[in-house]
């Protein structure tokens, strides 16, 4: 048992600078997935922003409709910029073989990406997109350094220029700080709040059972003081005539 006790603890040990190191930089998404306002405000961005190059090809409008508390025609109409019918999953229009020339590679699906990276990382990714003329579309990321994808968002945020730390010989610099050169539509807070809506909407895209599930949960949870309750009953009653 001890031995197993010390495995454990190693184990932990070892991980903890490793998702430390991971996490580190990243900054709080505060996300609420049962927003239905902010999913609602997400899901407008991410079609208007994001669905020409990615799809979300696990979720359908017709579940898009329901969880958000949209008609169908207003989620054709706002969302289905393909011609999709209500009952087809989200697929981008965007050709695989366009894509790749364009990029060097296909754009990712995002229907899980909030399950694997966290909605802390979607979050900073998308306010960590800087000027780099280095790069064959003109962006970097911080956290995402060599990404193929250019700042989409860059009307909105505004553009950002990077300030680099020294650097020791033979070692590229770092990037120590982004910078806004030039001001977008949105004030700073706005873009915060913007870039959480995209991310809740991606955390919601990513487990659309979630919104259920919390519903169902407390329902749950209420029946177990009541089934308590009741058993606190029962058993005073069966205990009463006993000396």
């Amino acid at each position: 048992m001890m031995r197993k006790a010390a495995f454990v603890f190693a184990c932990v040990a070892f991980a903890a600078p490793v998702l430390a190191e991971e996490g580190a930089g990243l900054q709080v998404a505060n996300t609420k997935v049962g927003n239905i306002a902010s999913l609602q405000r997400g899901a407008r961005l991410y079609f208007n922003y994001c669905s020409g190059c990615h799809s979300i090809k696990y979720q359908s409008y017709s579940r898009l409709a329901e969880d958000l508390k949209l008609s169908p025609d207003e989620v054709l109409k706002n969302f289905a910029f393909t011609g999709a019918k209500i009952g087809d999953q989200i697929v981008s229009n965007m050709p695989a073989d366009h894509a790749q020339e364009w990029f060097g590679k296909a754009p990712p699906d995002l229907s899980l990406e909030a399950r694997a990276k966290g909605p802390d990382w979607i979050y900073t990714y998308l306010k960590s997109f800087y000027l780099d003329p280095s790069r064959p579309v003109g962006w970097n990321n911080t956290v995402f350094p060599g990404a193929s994808m250019p700042n989409v968002l860059w009307e909105l945020q505004g553009t950002q220029v990077a300030h680099y730390a020294p650097a020791k010989p033979g070692e590229e610099p770092a990037v120590e700080k982004l910078e806004l050169a030039s001001k977008g539509s949105l004030s700073a807070e706005e873009f915060d709040s913007a870039a959480r809506d995209i991310t809740a909407f991606l955390q919601y895209v990513g487990e659309p059972a979630a919104l259920k599930r919390e519903a169902v949960g407390v329902w749950a949870i209420l029946y177990l003081v009541f089934f308590t309750f009741l058993a606190w009953l029962l058993n005073k009653e069966y205990w009463k005539d006993v000396k």
